[in-house]
């Protein structure tokens, strides 16, 4: 699952001690495996071989550049899922291949879409412009088609169509998006005429179609279910004599908090390659577009306790890491598997379940320092008692962690920490007072 182990009732990283980290870094940090993230790129690369896909790391679970630069030297078809400019000029930054880049967004300005449409690799040469275009909406496939005439070129587009498939996975109501019903794409229903009336724009042409139901989808039938609809649609276009030779079915694979829920790769790649394999013998590009079964596991947030409390009933345990380090307990409820780095090794976890018990452990609230009562990383969590200045681990939190991270509060946001084997070096520095205010001044 991760690199991420305790030895002797100490917590390492590959084979540094997370202590050693954070008495030389401080705290809160994120503390990143390499041979974590890179391995589990390498899972997806092995398990849809014979798709031959363009894999599109999806930049907004966790772009840190010095990780998107481990995915560039795998080499191969990689590619960059991105959202915005700025993740584009991120996995510019990377080394990124402009022709393997997906952008995706419902929200695209002109000013984006030029840059997308300008994009040259860091080294030079090559043709300009992304490979893909991933179409929200009739508005926005006719403004791509204006701004590629005014530069005189050509762009591709990658429909997104929602299948309209109901939420079997238990997906959290904010990161399913596959109804109908949902501010991204456009309902299958609505997607032939689509693809019609396109076919007569003049610089954007519409020859993909792209699926994204939703993040973590944690059963593998509905991939089944949406690549069928799309598939279908497909030939139905293709009677009508418009061709889609590429797919792109997306991202939403999901990882392990507690260590049971996720299917691996392999298992996703079982039901999906039959399905596409003979398709793509004929032509078909295939593109994925995992993030979180990346990112998720390798990383640990370091946070040291700063006081407990009692509250009534409740006991709180009080860290220097918050919500606007690690928003997603708050937004999502989502779960993380908290532990101290050093209980020793009577209290060496043998799980990551939220039902993980051991000898005189605590009911307690971890919460940070921000003055909202939303600010928590966990709540009535089963803990060995923890006092002032012990370390605690944060698990599974390479995903939508540092991503989603803010200054609320005007607080600085954590350092980023890179472990290779026995040694690890800083890819971002934590911020300063001067760094908060430095674009008012």
């Amino acid at each position: 699952m991760d690199h991420f182990q305790y030895r002797d009732g100490q917590l390492f990283c590959e084979d540094v001690p997370v202590a050693r980290i954070a008495a030389e870094v401080g705290t809160p940090t994120y503390v990143y495996s390499k041979t974590t993230f890179v391995e589990h790129y390498r899972r997806i690369v092995r398990a849809f071989a014979p798709l031959h896909p363009i894999i599109c790391y999806s930049i907004k679970s966790c772009g840190n550049l010095h990780l998107l630069k481990a995915l560039q030297a795998e080499g191969g078809a990689v590619g960059f899922d991105v959202t915005s400019g700025g993740e584009l000029y991120r996995a510019l930054q990377a080394g990124g291949d402009p022709a393997h880049i997906v952008f995706a967004g419902v929200g695209k300005t002109d000013h984006e879409i030029d840059e997308a449409l300008d994009a040259t690799a860091v080294t030079g040469g090559g043709p300009k412009g992304i490979g893909w275009f991933n179409i929200e909406s009739e508005e926005e496939f006719w403004n791509l088609d204006r701004r590629a005439a005014l530069k005189g070129v050509q762009v591709r587009g990658a429909l997104r169509v929602n299948p309209d498939l109901e939420n079997k996975a238990g997906t959290h109501v904010k990161t399913f998006t596959g109804k109908k019903e949902t501010k991204f794409g456009v309902d299958i229903d609505r997607a032939a005429e689509f693809y019609h009336l396109a076919a007569s724009a003049k610089h954007a042409k519409l020859n993909a179609l792209h699926l994204h139901i939703g993040s973590p989808i944690k059963l593998t039938q509905p991939y089944v279910d949406a690549i069928g609809k799309a598939l279908k649609l497909i030939d139905e276009l293709a009677d009508d004599g418009i061709v889609i030779d590429t797919l792109d079915i997306g991202g939403g694979f999901a990882a392990f908090y507690e260590g049971n829920e996720a299917p691996p790769a392999a298992a996703y790649a079982e039901v999906i390659v039959p399905l596409l394999r003979q398709r793509v013998a004929k032509g078909l590009k295939v593109i994925l577009e995992p993030g979180r079964s990346i990112s998720c596991n390798a990383a640990i947030l370091l946070a040291q306790v700063q006081y407990t409390k009692q509250g009534g009933t409740k006991k709180f345990v009080i860290v220097d890491a918050a919500m606007n380090d690690l928003i997603r307990p708050t937004l999502y409820e989502a779960y993380h598997f908290i532990w101290p780095t050093a209980p020793g090794p009577h209290l060496v976890p043998p799980s990551r379940q939220s039902t993980l018990r051991v000898a005189r452990d605590e009911r307690v609230d971890v919460v940070g320092p921000i003055c909202e009562s939303g600010d928590y990383l966990a709540q009535d969590r089963y803990l060995p008692p923890l006092q002032r200045g012990d370390l605690v681990a944060v698990f599974s939190a390479g995903a939508y962690g540092m991503a989603m991270s803010s200054n609320y509060n005007a607080r600085p946001r954590a350092a980023e920490v890179l472990v290779e084997g026995d040694s690890y070096r800083i890819i971002r520095r934590r911020e300063t007072y001067q760094d908060l205010v430095g674009p008012e001044l």
